[in-house]
């Protein structure tokens, strides 16, 4: 009895065991069949790596793709006037002074575009790949605006409805300036509350652009605050790139790439030359330099430093900027305080960077369409700023501006308890580890003036004049003018050839900021805004007494064809171009001296052209730079 149990006992056991392990053995088996050959990831192990290095930086933070595919198709899908960003066709109608009267933009091409109109992503292709970090600090969009367009301000606010992902907007504010048009009023009103992040701060006198944006940040709740212009597009995942380098460093200001919208039909496109450094020369416009190899990426995509920003398109953490005071109070309606953020910036620990991957399209208005108030002054503006931040550099300034001199700033003294309290470094500081770059395209003292003087036809006496030359209008043949009084040459046929290699109107200390510009070798010689770039404002005066264009291959002359003032294309090897040195650059042998330049040339004609010396080269579009970037 005691045996049978046993063996019973044994049985039970055995039966026990084999339920537990051979079920085992099974599993064991069969993800023994599955296992890689030796020294390769399993498909487990290998998604799980590739997830770990898509999800993580090195730092353990997780990352993301920002990208709404889904809305990126739909755009694509669009079609109609100006979708894709291109240009709307205009009819004659539709060029009439009246539609560029209140906004300096063609206003009836813009309310035919719609509001949720699709732009190109003309983004860096590595840009569509980059992650961000997954979690980042929301954002209070600020625009101020005054007697905006309607089609204009909405495409500002849908644009970034449409291409922000909705957790990263904390509210759009726009803040009326003291607007007068009555669809700025309650249409307004009624028309954004259908979007509960949108609400309208106004302003109960005329405040101007600086006080306006500081209005905004006043009451704005995000962690960042991103401002734009009031007549902007953003462009696809535009935001994400922003806030993740500030969520990495929150004394980074950040700047978007500033695409230009054509004033006229609308067109979407990059600006000349596109990734570049902010600048300045020393009367303090704003300028674009290249990038210098130094401090060029293997990646193209990725962010760069820039000494000073464009303007009015910038995010920034909304406590950084409080703490750095803010915009200056005491600067006027606009202008200057895009150096002052900068300077300031730079010089109190912060950093300052553009974006490549996100872009902002933006209407570069025809001309400014509202006055400015009595007894406000942009110099006034620029002499603040240089009195508080450019130390010994600001002479530089007076040196070209000397009514700057004695132009009052105002009381400075609580801007420069801030600097001091801030302790921020000095402007000497700013210019030789940030703006090193800049004197090589801007020095602060003037390397001389190759020559100058008039530019005279030897063939028929006639000399280049500029008293009918407005910007992109060929250069014209007059009567010379030098022996009849010096204001009257001074004025209107005295041209310097500078430092830069380009030709400007005026003498060495008084040029004009618009230079001799040609496309080709059989486009006419126009005068256009000087960009410092070379490019198709590089001329070289040769042994031979030739004025060179290397970028068409091609030498300054006129023809007799164009007696009736169109100008045509002419073949010709010969140079038509003479220089009056008035200024003495060096003695000859005999003590005199140096002889002016004169060349025997073709007979005269109305327009001075750029012709090939040789054979025709293939036509060459130098890009234009240095758009100054306006709000």
């Amino acid at each position: 009895m005691r045996r049978k149990q046993k063996r019973l006992l044994q049985a039970l056991g055995l039966a026990l065991a084999a339920l537990v392990f051979l079920p085992n053995v099974g599993l064991w088996s069969l993800a023994r069949d599955q296992r890689p050959p030796h020294g390769a990831a399993s498909p487990a192990q290998g998604s799980h790596m590739r997830q770990r290095k898509d999800l993580y930086f090195g730092d353990g933070q997780r990352k993301k793709d920002w990208h709404d595919k889904e809305a990126i198709r739909r755009d694509l899908e669009r079609t109609g006037n100006g979708e894709q960003g291109k240009p709307y066709p205009m009819m004659d109608a539709e060029r009439v002074d009246q539609a560029y009267r209140e906004n300096g933009f063609n206003i009836f091409v813009s309310d035919r575009i719609s509001l949720n109109r699709s732009l190109p992503d003309i983004r860096h292709p590595n840009c569509k790949n980059k992650l961000y970090l997954e979690k980042l600090p929301n954002t209070s969009v600020i625009i101020p605006f005054h007697n905006e367009g309607w089609s204009s301000l909405l495409r500002t606010v849908h644009s970034v409805l449409n291409r922000s992902p909705p957790e990263l907007i904390a509210e759009i504010v726009l803040v009326d300036d003291f607007s007068d048009r009555e669809h700025l009023k309650k249409r307004l009103e009624d028309y954004m509350a259908q979007f509960p992040s949108v609400r309208i701060l106004r302003t109960k006198k005329r405040e101007g652009l600086i006080r306006t944006r500081m209005l905004g940040a006043s009451v704005a709740i995000g962690d960042v605050i991103t401002f734009l212009d009031s007549h902007c597009e953003a462009n696809v995942n535009w935001l994400p790139p922003l806030l993740d380098r500030i969520a990495r460093n929150r004394k980074t200001i950040v700047c978007p790439m500033i695409d230009v919208i054509d004033h006229d039909h609308f067109g979407y496109e990059t600006q000349a030359g596109d990734a570049m450094r902010g600048a300045f020369d020393w009367e303090m416009y704003y300028k674009r330099i290249p990038i210098p190899p130094e401090l060029q990426k293997p990646d193209p995509s990725d962010p760069f430093e820039s000494p000073v920003m464009a303007g009015g398109l910038f995010a920034v953490d909304r406590k950084w900027f409080w703490e750095l005071g803010g915009y200056d109070a005491g600067l006027e309606i606009w202008g200057g305080e895009q150096y002052e953020i900068s300077f300031k910036v730079w010089m109190c620990s912060g950093r300052m960077e553009d974006i490549p991957c996100s872009r902002v399209g933006h209407i570069y208005r025809k001309y400014v369409p509202y006055k400015v108030p009595t007894g406000v002054s942009l110099a006034r503006n620029l002499k603040r700023v240089a009195e508080v931040w450019m130390d010994e550099y600001a002479e530089y300034i007076y040196q070209r501006r000397p009514e700057y001199r004695h132009l009052s700033a105002g009381d400075v003294a609580s801007q420069k308890e801030l600097r001091s309290n801030l302790n921020c470094k000095s402007f000497k500081w700013f210019m030789n580890e940030v703006a090193w770059d800049l004197p090589k395209f801007y020095p602060p003292v003037e390397p001389p003036a190759a020559a100058w003087g008039e530019i005279r036809n030897l063939g028929t006496g006639l000399c280049v004049d500029t008293k009918h030359g407005a910007l992109g209008a060929p250069l014209r043949l007059e009567t010379c003018v030098k022996g009849r009084g010096e204001a009257a040459w001074n004025n209107v046929q005295v041209f310097t050839f500078s430092w830069r290699e380009d030709i400007r109107p005026g003498d060495p200390q008084h040029t004009k900021k618009f230079c001799f510009d040609a496309i080709s070798h059989s486009s006419p010689v126009t005068l256009y805004d000087c960009h410092g770039m070379k490019g198709n404002q590089l001329w070289r005066y040769r042994k031979d007494k030739t004025l060179y264009h290397p970028v068409s291959s091609s030498c300054m002359d006129c023809s007799e064809s164009d007696r009736e003032g169109t100008c045509t294309s002419v073949i010709s090897t010969s140079i038509s171009f003479g220089v009056r040195n008035k200024r003495k650059r060096q003695t000859s042998d005999d003590g005199g001296d140096s002889p002016e330049h004169a060349i025997d040339v073709p007979e005269h004609t109305s327009f001075w052209k750029v012709m090939a010396t040789t054979n025709p080269t293939t036509e060459t579009e130098a890009a234009h730079t240095g758009l100054e970037t306006t709000p």
